[in-house]
């Protein structure tokens, strides 16, 4: 109890002595101040970004795998990157003897001209796929029916479309079972397709008129074409390393390949890339921490600075308390607990200030902060960073203050 009095009597003198000499105290704690808005406001938008690509990728599916052909360096000049790009057996060879993945589908990409009576798309992209697709992709249809397996085996010319052509093309507002003609042939149109709600970094932003056929139709479209690439879904995100593993020993042992060989195809499995970008934020907000330490090695010493100078103004109120009776253990006390709420309030005016700078962040228009919160483990950090600041320096100016002798502190001018 009498622990605690103590305390709170040199908590209020302490406020006291900084409430008298305001300027001195503001200019002290500036370091400190500037150091942790800064790194409040740094963690806070890291934060939001953070938050954001993690949306985006979950949007956009982190169980995905990506397939192509690649043409390495030391290949080129042997053989042509037609003989490296994907073959539709491989295709098949993945989805059976890779246990982790659950769906694969390929595509086929060719251009024709989409007419749809009086008007005209030239050079529009039509994409073959397999019904597989829609589950791979997370895209169903709004109306009307999705491909099935007898479109792909009879090479239907059916296709699928989304808003977007319905708008370029004037189709009517239910547009299932209207007929387009694509590169001279008529197609029907069998269902609409949903656009997913994505950002320009996953191809999404303005959306653009899509035209879905069959894969095996899109493979008449376009004989001189290739497979350009495959997307599959693993069972689970964690299996990222199995996947990849699993893929890479199908794909060499139907291509021939020595495990020494360099690989002539790529595997991108979103979910490396969601680790890759936790680890960069993690490491952002590691570098910030370290500003803030540095910040506070700068504040502190000012602390220390102006707590020793402190000492020397008040020598002969020291004297006098001692001589009263005051023990030297409360001396030290006093002092220090100057130097801690010292910090503690610069570090309390440098987390309003990174609010403050957050609400402005929040105010950029198109700016993908609006998750951007100061977390409250960034305020526990400040505050105890500060606090450790406060005792580290001002221990030896309240050490030298304990220690002083009274008779001499007393006659100090």
């Amino acid at each position: 109890m009498i622990l605690v009095r103590l305390v709170m009597q040199t908590v209020v003198l302490a406020l006291g002595q900084i409430w008298a000499n305001k300027v001195r105290s503001l200019l002290t704690t500036l370091g400190i101040v500037i150091g942790v808005a800064a790194v409040v406001a740094t963690v806070a938008a890291i934060q939001g970004l953070r938050g954001f690509v993690l949306n985006e990728f979950e949007t956009f599916g982190t169980n995905k795998v990506f397939i192509d052909g690649s043409l390495p360096q030391s290949w080129r000049g042997r053989i042509s990157w037609r003989e490296v790009q994907l073959k539709i057996e491989e295709v098949d060879g993945i989805l059976e003897h890779a246990p982790s993945i659950t769906n694969i589908s390929p595509q086929w990409r060719a251009s024709a001209r989409v007419d749809y009576e009086n008007v005209v798309l030239d050079s529009a992209p039509i994409i073959g796929i397999r019904p597989q697709w829609h589950d791979v992709e997370n895209r169903q249809v709004t109306m009307g029916r999705p491909f099935n397996r007898v479109d792909e085996e009879q090479r239907r010319y059916v296709i699928l479309v989304n808003e977007q052509a319905i708008e370029e093309l004037n189709l009517p507002k239910t547009p299932v079972g209207s007929f387009l003609l694509v590169g001279g042939r008529r197609f029907l149109i069998v269902g609409v397709v949903e656009t997913l709600d994505l950002s320009g970094m996953f191809g999404g932003g303005d959306s653009r008129a899509e035209f879905l056929v069959p894969f095996s139709t899109a493979v008449i479209l376009n004989p001189s074409g290739w497979l350009n690439y495959a997307t599959a879904t693993m069972e689970s995100p964690e299996l990222a390393d199995e996947t990849r593993a699993e893929i890479d020993f199908v794909l060499r042992t139907m291509r021939g390949l020595e495990p020494d060989d360099e690989a002539t195809f790529d595997i991108e499995i979103a979910q490396e890339y969601v680790e890759q970008f936790k680890s960069l934020s993690a490491g952002l907000i590691a570098g910030a921490t370290g500003i803030v330490g540095i910040s506070l090695l700068v504040g502190g010493i000012g602390i220390m600075n102006i707590m020793l100078v402190s000492v020397s103004e008040r020598t002969r109120e020291i004297g006098l308390r001692k001589a009263v009776g005051a023990r030297p253990l409360v001396v030290l006390i006093q002092f220090l607990t100057e130097a801690v709420v010292l910090c503690l309030m610069g570090g309390a005016v440098g987390i309003v200030i990174g609010q403050g700078i957050i609400l402005l962040l929040k105010q950029i228009p198109d700016a993908p902060l609006e998750h951007a919160n100061m977390p409250v483990w960034a305020i526990v950090l400040a505050v105890g960073f500060c606090a450790i600041t406060g005792v580290v320096f001002g221990v030896f100016p309240a050490i030298k203050a304990a220690r002083l002798d009274p008779i001499v502190a007393l006659r100090h001018d």
